[in-house]
């Protein structure tokens, strides 16, 4: 277990054991979630690190759906074996 005392202003320093696990460097936000009887604090991951790999195997897989690739993943035809 890892201890942290909180400052007469509310704040906290993180361990450096926590700052290593979740890769946190000076800038990064975290998320903090109310639960009973504890806190949860994880790293926030921007919406715009997911929005950059959007598409990114579609020319990949010969321009087929998700659908389509499933199927033929499958050895499907129509939706039929």
């Amino acid at each position: 277990m890892v201890m942290a005392k909180v400052t007469s202003k509310g704040q906290v320093t993180l361990p450096k054991e926590v700052r290593d696990a979740l890769g946190l460097i000076p800038g990064t936000h975290v998320e903090f979630q109310v639960e009973p009887g504890r806190i949860v604090m994880r790293k926030r991951i921007p919406p715009e690190v997911f929005k950059r790999w959007r598409g990114y195997l579609r020319d990949k897989v010969g321009g087929l759906t998700t659908d389509e690739l499933l199927l033929e993943l499958r050895g499907e035809v129509d939706g039929v074996k």
